[in-house]
């Protein structure tokens, strides 16, 4: 099934600015939020969509990729695109979207928190870690595994992660009495009002550690390495970003790792060059072969090919091999490549060479007769992308 655009989603135009994008999820979340909707299902995928659209179109990166690519170009990295994100991700990601007036707290018991297998309470996540990788021409050609060793914060080796000495060294929390959450009643001129928010002793965990660990001094965590194996499409471009979900830093005291962002970098290609899809390649022929034909060899971005050159080539006329270029992401197209044919003029000559040439000096057939079919360069040019 074909997914949704974004902003139809939200219910915004492509020129929406960041505010009323955030004020129209905002009114997403809180129709369709599933505490709100217990056991409706459509309401709860409804949820999801609305999170998943919002986390691309808040963030200016993604909007722009997503702006210029489509869903294409949002897919590559395994991260929450194709509706993968979970009620976890939603609550820990974009909380903050409700400000201290959180409606979920306020009048869902709580829902707002990143919520896990540990009986509602609230999960830490850790930070997302930023690496860059750099791809040759032929890699983003055909697509390449890279296994990357990777510095991090990594759950303690010790304890596990939970910061404690021992299991003897938990206890539950006196203030909220190990629900992670305390509640509070308020007096409006509408009545009582009864919110919960999170714990402020225990942070919502529900127990507090009364002896730390001493490997990690009780943070949970500690530096390591780890080598990832990171799998890149074909077609990707300079800038691009991919997304590893969990790969990224552990937070403190257990939950989960934040994210492994991988910029991609490109090399440029010393004799090819990219335009887009396509790539463009300049051939320098001497007169001889411009003049009587030749066949050359020439290299593209899986690996050399031969090339006809029709007798009378002419300086600045364009070959164009189908099919030779880029591939488009997540997508069976490919460009094509561009060959610019230059006539190569000696510099220095002996004067043999030179005799020759004034031999042909005066030739007719050496005489040069302007083309009424050639409009020149750009308007060559123009022919291949029109």
């Amino acid at each position: 099934m074909a997914k949704r655009d974004y902003y139809e989603i939200l219910g915004v135009g492509r020129n929406a600015a960041a505010d009323e994008i955030k004020k129209a999820y905002r009114q997403m979340a809180i129709k369709f939020h599933p505490d709100k909707n217990p056991g409706n299902k459509e309401a709860e995928d409804k949820f999801k969509e609305a999170a998943e659209a919002y986390e691309v179109l808040s963030d200016a990166d993604k909007k722009a990729r997503y702006d210029r690519f489509g869903h294409q170009g949002m897919g590559a990295g395994g991260g929450h695109q194709g509706g993968g994100m979970n009620m976890d991700d939603i609550f820990s990601q974009f909380g903050d979207v409700f400000g201290d007036g959180n409606p979920f707290e306020s009048f869902f018991g709580g829902g707002g928190q990143r919520r896990g297998g540990n009986g509602g309470r609230r999960q830490r996540v850790g930070s997302n870690l930023r690496i860059k990788v750099k791809l040759t021409l032929q890699e983003i050609a055909t697509g390449v595994e890279k296994k990357l060793k990777v510095t991090k914060q990594i759950a303690c080796n010790t304890c596990g992660g939970n910061g404690a000495k021992d299991k003897a060294s938990f206890k539950t929390c006196g203030t909220c009495g190990g629900s992670g959450q305390v509640r509070k009643v308020t007096q409006t001129f509408l009545g009582q009002m009864a919110t919960t928010s999170t714990c402020p002793s225990c942070n919502g965990e529900g127990t507090v550690v009364t002896s730390s660990c001493g490997s990690c001094r009780g943070s949970g965590r500690m530096e390591g390495e780890e080598v990832i194996t990171v799998n890149i499409p074909a077609g990707v471009a300079d800038g691009m970003q991919l997304s590893m979900s969990g790969k990224g830093n552990a937070p403190e005291r257990g939950g989960i790792p934040g994210d492994l962002i991988i910029l991609i970098e490109e090399i440029e290609d010393p004799v090819l060059k990219r335009d887009g899809n396509n790539i463009i390649f300049d051939l320098y022929l001497n007169f001889a072969d411009a003049a009587l034909g030749t066949q050359v060899e020439i290299p593209t971005v899986n690996g050399k090919v031969k090339l006809k050159i029709d007798a009378g080539t002419q300086a600045g006329k364009i070959l164009r091999l189908r099919g030779k270029g880029l591939p488009e992401l997540n997508s069976g197209y490919h460009g094509d490549q561009l060959v610019q044919v230059n006539v190569w003029t000696p510099k220095k000559m002996s004067s043999e060479e030179k005799a020759l040439l004034e031999k042909l000096r005066t030739s007719e057939n050496f005489m040069p007769k302007p083309d009424k079919n050639d409009h020149g360069f750009f308007d060559r040019m123009k022919e291949f992308f029109n």
